[in-house]
Order: C-alpha cells, then structure tokens, then sequence
C-alpha cells in the first residue's frame, strides 16, 4: 500500500484510486456517499470526551519530552515575565525568512494608552535571492546598513538603545543575548565562514563599524515573543501559540520540571536566580500516535520530504489545510464525478490548493458562491472552460470546513494539554516555583500569532469554542482557557525581551 501511496496522483489501476478506494470505473459513488465519507473521518474523532482523551495522551507526550528529547521541550534563557511596568525605547529586530523589520517600540506600561506599548517607527527590508547569497560578516553588516536607516547613527554622547532580536533559524543559544549560529536553510549563505561563531558578536561588530548607539540585550523565538508581548499586557499569559504556514507554542515551566541535563553547561548564576522558564516546545511534532488519521492524512505523510517529523503541523497549519482539500477534490474528481471528472491541470501538483483559496469557500455567504468561484477558476481552470457546477462548488465548501473544523478542535486540544501540564506542574507539592502565589493562575491567556488565528474564517471562535468544552470537562468554567491575539507580536516581544533584560 505504501508503494502505491508514494506514485504520482494517478489511478493505479482501472478499479482502484490513489487511495485504495474502488471506482467501479463508472464513477458511480456520489458526491454525497464521498462528502458523507469525509464527515465520518474528519467530525468522529471531534467529540468532546474523545478530546480529552487525546489532551491526556498529549500531556504523557510532553512529559517524556520534558526529560529526554534535545529537539524539543528546549528551555530557553529567559526565566522571568515582564512586570508590565517596564518603560523606555527599544530597538526590535524581526528577521524572518523573507523579510527583515526593524522597529522602534516605546513601552510606557500597561495602564497606559496602547497597551503601553506603541511602534514609533517601522521598516520592513525584503531578502530577496542577492541578500540571501551574502556570506559571513556581509549579512550582518547589511543588517547593520538597514538598522542605520531606521534610527540613524549616534549623536554626541547618547545612551545607547537597548535592541533585541526575534531572529527565525537555529542557533545553539549561550545566554539571553548570544548564540552559536547554526546553518540558516532558506537559501542563506550567511553562516559561510562565520558558522558556530556568536552571533551577538557578527551583529554587534558590524553596529559598532556604523558607530550604531545599540546593545542587543536579547534573542528570542517567535513563540516566546508572542508569549512576552501578551504577558506584557496580561499576567496571566503563560503560553503562546503561532499558527500561520508552521506552527509552534511556547509555555512558562517550572525549571524543575525538566531534566537537568536539557539546560546543558549554563552558569550556576543563571540555576541561581531562575525558578521557572520559557520553554519552546516545538509543539508541530507531537502526536504522531494520539491524533486521528484519515486516508489523506496517510498520503499526505507517505509523500512527504519529512514523514512523521511535525504530525500535528500536517493536519493543522496554512502549509497543509489546502493540501489536504486538495487531496479529498482529487479523490472526488476521480471516483465521484467532481467536475464531470474533469481535472484541473494543475489541481495534480502538490500543494497547488492554496489555504487562502479554501477560506474564501468559507467567508463567501452567498448561494451561488460567486466570489469562491472566480478564485478557484482563476487558480485552477477546468479544461475546455469548462464551468463548476453549484454542487461542485458547495462540495467544495463542505470539505474546507471539515477540514478546518477538525484542525481547529485539534489546536484547541494540543493547547488544553499544555495549559493541564502547566496547571499541574505549578500546583504540584513537589516543584519548587514561583507561580503557586500568583491568583490569575485561576484564568490562562494563550497568546496567539499567525495568519490562521488571525485570518481563516471563524477558525479562532471555532478553536475557542473547543477550548471552552475541554475547560468544562477539566473542572473549570467556560473561557477559563482564553485564546487572545497577540498582533505585531514579533517587534512587541522583542522589545519587551529588550526591557526585561535591562532592568535585570
């Protein structure tokens, strides 16, 4: 079966589709037997009892990995939240994949207008392919180069400004501002030469050569910059979840609540004066044994560059919600007479569905779905222009709901697992914290980043109403578990990170 999984998506026999499923060669299973096989795949496993269930399942998951995986449940440096009283000018850095923002953030606290905090200026650099292909120190001091735009060099005396950085690849992090660079992927040539030096120092060497008035302070995630960004604002914050192409979470621990060995040669200063900590679960890896799995969720998987490696990631972000509509309408268009089965031509390349496309099957509430059509037809024509019909089109819709209403309940549950180990840890006799006094234990913030919370249609409400059931069934009341959007997250967290860390 496997072999048969891994070929292009072509009938691997007149009576059989990619999937195994007969086609009796005269297409003769509905649309309706087809869509009613998906519901029974994708709405079973969501009942509320079944979740908790799996929310169990997933706490056992995370307490292995607390004590024995070194890709992740990795503790970072950071060990304390803002007190929401922290003020001044930060630079934040946010270096992405695509895209290098540079903002100056003012934090004036909580009680403030804002929020407190409040970007006075802000600039976004593309990395194109000829950034990318910078080697070594040329990275960094084109870093410095945009820097240098956004808030000028130093005039006379002045203090220096505070800075901190989201920065979005891997490093071997040393303290709360430094770190050994490791290969970046993408197609940056940046750690040529420089590969395992600080990067606190490639970045500060190239400020100081533009005689920049910065001191990076911090480098951060992006999960624990969502999560800093909203504790900022609500002490109660004690997670974060990014949910957009990938996905990731972050949670406040008990330092004693993973092995000794996962914070490695840190000094005894930092065992000293840290009692808890942020955690980068790497939550797009768990769940490979505990979340349900449908024939399209197996090929996703078999076809992969990576199978089994993000489990939870495949069945719930941006990259792989169009995917795996796609892989229902290829299904359809071959056993059940989706488009008079006629297939889009490039509906056959893998991930050519794009999530933004399903969501406007979604957000279109009119009967004729006017506006889903015209996106479809524009990304995906039929043959001889040819038209959907009114079913295909509502076929269409059904499955994208489905498909997103299970990766929402599956947030909502992988976030119900983190808030119940975080619950228990904190309140157990045995870990020594300094969370058991604090009373906005009794309610939990998630804060959430990512184009899927933010964007998808009804995705969020959907996530919160899961939370809401697996909350009651927990003992607690609805809304206990609150999902909140943390929005710029990115720049606010850095400079929050940046404000923690100078008043250290």
């Amino acid at each position: 079966m496997l072999a048969s999984l891994i070929q292009p998506l072509q009938l691997p026999s007149p009576s059989k589709d990619v999937f195994g499923i007969e086609t009796q060669s005269s297409r003769t299973r509905s649309m309706d037997k087809l869509l009613h096989d998906v519901e029974g795949l994708f709405e079973a496993p969501l009942r509320p009892r079944s979740l908790h269930a799996m929310s169990e399942q997933l706490q056992a998951e995370f307490r292995t990995k607390l004590q024995s995986s070194n890709i992740c449940m990795l503790p970072s440096f950071h060990h304390t939240l803002p007190t929401g009283s922290e003020c001044g000018d930060f630079v934040a850095l946010d270096v992405g994949g695509s895209t290098f923002r540079i903002a100056l953030v003012h934090l004036t606290g909580k009680n403030s207008t804002r929020d407190g905090m409040e970007i006075k200026r802000m600039k976004s650099f593309v990395i194109d392919k000829p950034i990318r292909d910078l080697k070594g120190k040329s990275f960094f001091e084109w870093m410095a180069a945009r820097i240098e735009e956004v808030i000028g060099s130093a005039q006379g005396d002045a203090a220096p400004l505070s800075m901190a950085m989201s920065w979005s690849f891997p490093i071997e992090q040393t303290s709360t501002r430094s770190g050994s660079l490791l290969t970046m992927g993408k197609g940056f040539c940046a750690t040529h030469g420089v590969e395992g030096q600080d990067i606190y120092e490639l970045l500060m060497d190239a400020c100081r050569q533009r005689n920049l008035q910065v001191q990076l302070q911090a480098i951060i995630n992006d999960s624990s910059a969502t999560l800093l960004s909203q504790a900022y604002r609500d002490p109660s914050t004690r997670l974060s979840l990014i949910l957009g192409t990938g996905m990731n979470s972050a949670i406040y621990l008990p330092v004693s609540a993973l092995a000794q060995e996962k914070y490695g040669s840190r000094p005894e200063s930092w065992h000293a004066c840290a009692k808890d900590v942020l955690v980068n679960t790497e939550l797009s890896m768990f769940g490979k044994d505990v979340l349900p799995a449908s024939r399209w969720d197996h090929y996703l998987n078999a076809t992969h560059a990576m199978p089994d490696f993000q489990p939870l990631e495949h069945r719930v972000s941006g990259r792989y919600l169009g995917e795996l509509v796609r892989l229902v309408l290829i299904e359809g268009i071959e056993t059940a007479d989706l488009f008079n089965g006629m297939m889009p031509a490039k509906l056959q390349e893998p991930y050519s569905l794009d999530t933004g496309t399903i969501a406007v099957f979604e957000s279109d509430s009119s009967s004729t779905l006017s506006v889903a059509a015209c996106a479809f037809a524009s990304a995906h024509p039929l043959p001889a222009g040819r038209t959907p019909s009114s079913k295909d089109l509502h076929f269409i819709r059904q499955v994208s709901r489905l498909v997103s209403g299970r990766a929402a309940a599956l947030v909502a549950t992988a976030v119900h697992a983190l808030w119940s180990l975080q619950h228990s840890l904190v309140t157990s006799p045995s870990v020594n914290n300094s969370q058991l006094a604090d009373p906005t234990q009794l309610r939990a913030t998630v804060a959430c980043n990512g184009t899927v919370m933010e964007k998808y249609p009804g995705f969020r409400s959907r996530c919160q109403g899961y939370l809401d059931e697996l909350a009651m069934i927990s003992g607690q009341s609805r809304g206990a578990i609150s999902i909140e959007m943390a929005l710029e997250s990115s720049v606010f967290g850095a400079a929050v990170a940046a404000a923690s860390e100078s008043e250290a």
